[in-house]
């Protein structure tokens, strides 16, 4: 019998589900809302059939624990399995391990693991995996992953299917981390003494998961099919999913509204089609699932570069930028401001007492005077680049957005886009950038998603979604420190505040929204999970009805 969150150490237990519970409490006005099917009140699930799924922009590779991007996540929850999984109410549910405990004093954490799975090449699934994907992949080259298991000493392994987590302190956030979306179980036997980075099975990936990856045709589709000896017997009930990748808004929205394809995950039209689409009879607009995720929108500065050392001209970029035209205009509605870096829907770590930017031209151009830089005769004070998200054309009309607001206080700047390979290495290898727009996850606790943008320990050549500004500040490190070692529930949320409130008064960043994300969803297509991280669930318990 698993043991689930019951079972747990009143302080692993009481964060978990009080941060779950903070996570999923979404203002009525962030969702689209759906009049969809739930898979409780649909017949029996129809084995067979091939579904068509649209993704854009192309990852740059399908190992979502070392590629780090919304559509790596989307094909790789597919091939790989976590540890656990999680419902719709955000309560533990077994994946490869099938049980687990918690020592009393919450420094040990034993999970018993399946001894029925093998690896999508034959081999046995092991404990040996589990050791070698925490200590060697997971803290060592995932963005997130030396944050949330800062306090992960060693993996034990006493025997095949047991692996024990050692812990200098109590780490109740790890227990927002388990799943295979965000913490991924790699094969050891492919991956041990290579640079996990630049290894080629990242592009062929061979896992454990529901399907089994049979091709990948760059700019065309990327092909899985079905795993005839997956653990969970019965399931996937889909033979194939074929992830055609579609660039053309237009074109996206077409195979949807034809039927060409039944599924698209993540945003997958613009912004200003979402009303026509809501209307459809055949399709479904969904924004539950990405509660989990908690997209979180923001401008970065390379602080490597002049003349972003000096606070007041990050201040007078804030001021500059009007965050609720920002939401209206160029996001639809489907945001809102952000007050600082984690959304404010996640009330038990959420405060909104920390410094603000109004949008002030005046204040503005007064900051930019004072730091000396004042309009040339042309009227222009600094030329700039800016590199846009490049996650699609919402987010390149931002940057037509920021260029037009800091023109107005004599800034001139330089739009350069790309796709999403080329924007990782230009932004996180090269650090070839004066300022960039992006949205990471905030996910449900501030340690796993937030602090990875402000701590110097996330710096990480190479690697996605860290700190590519080079924050390093040792009043912020410090109070992170706190945070990670804080065994205290409400000593550790007040730390979590302060690092809210350091973020906006040392403004590194500017925080701008928080998105309210969306997948669109043929309703001949049953079986969808509507649990915190499902905008990005594997596709096992899916079928497609007649």
């Amino acid at each position: 019998m698993p043991h689930f969150p019951s079972r747990l150490p009143a302080l692993s237990r009481r964060t978990l589900l009080s941060g779950a519970a903070a996570t999923l409490l979404v203002p009525a006005t962030a969702r689209l809302g759906a009049a969809a099917t739930t898979s409780s009140e649909s017949p029996a699930p129809k084995a067979g059939g091939t579904l068509v799924a649209v993704l854009d922009p192309e990852p740059a590779g399908l190992v979502a624990g070392i590629t780090i991007s919304a559509p790596a996540v989307a094909v790789s929850s597919n091939i790989f399995d976590g540890l656990v999984d999680y419902d719709e109410g955000f309560k533990l549910r077994p994946a490869l391990a099938k049980s687990w405990e918690t020592s009393a004093d919450g420094t040990t954490i034993t999970f018993r693991l399946r001894d029925d799975v093998t690896w999508h090449d034959g081999t046995p699934f092991t404990a040996a995996d589990v050791q070698y994907s925490l200590m060697e992949v997971t803290k060592k080259t995932h963005p997130r992953g030396n944050a949330v298991f800062a306090n992960l000493t060693a993996v034990e392994t006493p025997d095949p299917y047991t692996a024990v987590f050692r812990f200098s302190r109590p780490s109740p956030v790890v227990w927002s981390a388990f799943n295979g979306t965000e913490t991924q179980i790699l094969p050891k036997h492919l991956y041990e003494g290579t640079n996990p980075l630049t290894n080629p099975w990242n592009s062929k990936p061979i896992g454990t998961g529901a399907f089994i990856f049979k091709e990948w045709v760059k700019g065309d589709r990327i092909v899985l099919e079905r795993n005839p000896n997956y653990w969970d017997k019965g399931r996937p009930y889909l033979d194939r999913v074929v992830f055609r990748i579609i660039r053309d808004p237009a074109s996206r929205a077409a195979a949807l509204e034809t039927g060409e394809a039944q599924y698209i995950p993540l945003n997958p039209v613009p912004l200003a089609d979402v009303a026509r689409i809501r209307a459809s009879k055949d399709l479904v607009v969904e924004t539950r699932g990405f509660e989990g995720p908690a997209q979180m929108y923001f401008f970065d500065f390379n602080l490597r570069r002049e003349p972003f050392g000096d606070i007041r001209v990050r201040q007078a970029f804030a001021h500059a930028l009007n965050r609720q035209a920002l939401a209206d205009t160029v996001f639809y509605g489907l945001a809102k401001p952000a007050t600082g870096p984690v959304p404010s829907y996640q009330t038990q770590f959420y405060t909104a007492d920390v410094p603000q930017y109004d949008y002030s031209l005046a204040k503005a151009e007064a900051l930019l005077d004072e730091a000396g830089l004042r309009k040339g005769p042309d009227g222009v004070r600094l030329r700039i680049d800016h590199i846009p998200s490049a996650y699609g054309e919402d987010y390149r009309r931002a940057g037509e957005y920021f260029k037009q607001a800091l023109k107005r206080i004599g800034i001139e700047v330089t739009l350069r886009n790309y796709d999403l390979p080329s924007y990782v290495k230009v932004v996180f290898t090269d650090y070839d950038f004066d300022t960039h727009s992006a949205w990471y996850s905030a996910y449900p606790d501030p340690q796993i998603g937030v602090q990875r943008r402000y701590w110097s320990q996330a710096i990480k050549k190479g690697t996605p979604s860290s700190n590519a500004s080079g924050v390093a500040d040792p009043e912020i490190d410090a109070v992170i420190a706190r945070i990670q070692t804080e065994g205290n529930v409400e000593a550790r949320n007040a730390q979590i505040r302060e690092l809210q409130r350091l973020a906006q008064a040392k403004l590194p960043s500017v925080n701008l929204l928080e998105l309210s994300f969306f997948r669109v969803y043929s309703r001949r297509l049953a079986g969808i999970e509507y649990g915190p991280f499902a905008g990005y669930q594997s596709l096992k318990t899916v079928w497609l009805e007649s």
